[in-house]
């Protein structure tokens, strides 16, 4: 079996790159992809855009999804991936520091599987990350894998 992808949607580059520093300090080697707003997300998961060349068939195996992006946010981002049939089964975590209501409620209702506040500490964070990776890469028995 290859590495497997996670897809970091996050715009903001200081987080972005304590996540990455947080999967490094994890024990597994994954291919982590960033893209820093909606836009960059939906042109890296459909292959168009600057992502065109990517090959369409190496999709990522699990999303983490900020909420808060700059033009397209999180939320509809999750509900364009979910009404194409290559991702109504890949793992999407939305990892966010909102913690309302509202984007909780919304989330599950667009096909979120997982809804998380980010830790401020990094620790807590690095193990959040260790975690979510664990859980739906190695543990869970996906749709997808079946």
């Amino acid at each position: 079996m290859g590495t497997e992808t996670i897809l970091l949607v996050e715009d903001n580059p200081d987080e972005a790159e304590l996540a990455l520093m947080g999967f490094a300090m994890n024990d597994r080697n994954y291919d982590i992809q960033v893209v820093h707003s909606g836009e960059d997300a939906l042109d890296f998961l459909f292959a168009t855009g600057k992502h065109e060349g990517r090959c369409p068939s190496r999709n990522p195996d699990l999303i983490l999804l900020d909420i808060k992006l700059p033009g397209i946010n999180g939320l509809t981002v999750l509900q364009r991936l979910r009404a194409h049939p290559c991702y109504e089964h890949t793992p999407v975590v939305i990892l966010t520091t909102s913690d309302e209501t509202s984007d909780i409620l919304e989330g599950y209702n667009r096909g979120v599987n997982s809804y998380l506040q980010k830790p401020v500490d990094f620790a807590a964070f690095s193990d959040l990350l260790q975690q979510i990776s664990q859980y739906w890469l190695k543990t869970n028995i996906s749709p997808t894998k079946a």
